[in-house]
């Protein structure tokens, strides 16, 4: 059953029934009751396209991720799985765009193209012209991580920089004097890479108010990386008993690593950091962190996003997640020699 059978047995175009569904166009009264009284009849209903021309949406939403070059760590195609799942509970479907690189095109038509409802934005930057960008087209949107400026723009994001000073807490706590942060990779940092810069601050902060000696390097986001890392760790500052990282991707070639340099964790080094709660639980041993609630961000998200959709009026609302550290077993007391 389509719209022309509607309109047939109604007596009227099939525009008539098109501005009745959409209210676009008045139409009276008893014209819509009669169209009304035909769907009831028939047991009629418009198809997706259909209902989202009718009520002036796509009924899609836009995710905009890293460039395809760029292999998602397990942190975001969780956020990424979890935002899909979110937005069908709400009856939307998401589009997928990569940002970045050779990716602006991409970026554009989302954006400009009437392609999407609203965006979600992920890898922020401190000062991001694609949060700029969208400020300017008044797309609705939310973002992943939030920009120095950020009170007049939605945002969901991890305390990082308050997360890490936690997890140095903790060492020095357990009496570790020579500490390290494994950061994201050299190119996200010279960027301005909120999560990154964030951690670097709670991380040196909280070692000097510690008086610990600290040192922070960039790593790419691989294994291979992380054991070229830990290794260059190993030879510069060789007196280093822990580490903090946010580098989930290169967890893999660090513990690599350390079994090469016979160092059981946490006895000879411990081990801390924010990373997804899959990859802490799989490391050997298990990994003292934050877990990153990749699942609560992406609903937090795709809630946000719906309701400056629905209400375009809303005030501007933020969530900064700090979730607990969950103890395992890669941290312990210094090694006293």
């Amino acid at each position: 059953m389509n719209i022309g059978e509607i309109a047939r047995r109604a007596g009227v175009s099939r525009s008539t029934v098109s501005y009745a569904l959409s209210g676009k166009r008045p139409v009276s009264a008893a014209t819509v009751r009669r169209i009304n009284d035909v769907i009831a009849e028939l047991g009629y209903r418009p198809n997706a396209s259909a209902r989202a021309l009718a009520e002036g949406r796509t009924r899609t939403l836009g995710l905009v991720i890293p460039p395809a070059s760029t292999r998602l760590t397990d942190v975001q195609l969780s956020f990424v799985a979890s935002v899909v799942e979110a937005a069908a509970a709400h009856d939307h479907d998401v589009l997928l765009s990569p940002s970045g690189g050779d990716h602006d095109r991409s970026f554009d038509r989302v954006v400009t193209g009437r392609r999407v409802d609203g965006v979600i934005l992920m890898e922020i930057l401190l000062h991001d012209p694609r949060v700029e960008r969208l400020t300017s087209t008044g797309l609705p949107f939310v973002t992943i991580g939030h920009v120095v400026d950020s009170a007049a723009s939605w945002w969901v994001d991890v305390d990082y920089a308050g997360l890490i000073s936690r997890c140095v807490r903790h060492l020095a706590d357990l009496g570790h004097e020579q500490v390290v942060l494994i950061n994201r990779s050299d190119e996200l940092v010279a960027s301005g890479y909120g999560p990154s810069m964030r951690a670097t601050a709670g991380f040196l902060e909280t070692a000097e108010g510690f008086g610990m000696t600290a040192h922070d390097v960039c790593c790419a986001d691989d294994p291979a990386a992380g054991l070229a890392c830990f290794e260059q760790i190993r030879a510069r500052w060789p007196e280093v008993t822990a580490a903090v990282t946010i580098n989930e991707a290169a967890l893999p070639g660090v513990q690599r690593a350390l079994h090469r340099a016979e160092l059981d964790v946490p006895r000879d080094f411990s081990l801390t950091g924010v990373i997804a709660d899959r990859l802490a639980d799989d490391f050997h041993p298990p990994l003292t962190a934050a877990d990153v609630p990749a699942g609560q961000m992406a609903q937090l998200a795709v809630d946000l996003l719906m309701e400056q959709i629905n209400d375009p009026s809303a005030t501007p609302r933020h969530a900064l997640l700090a979730p607990p550290i969950t103890l395992r077993s890669s941290t312990g007391a210094r090694r006293r020699n």
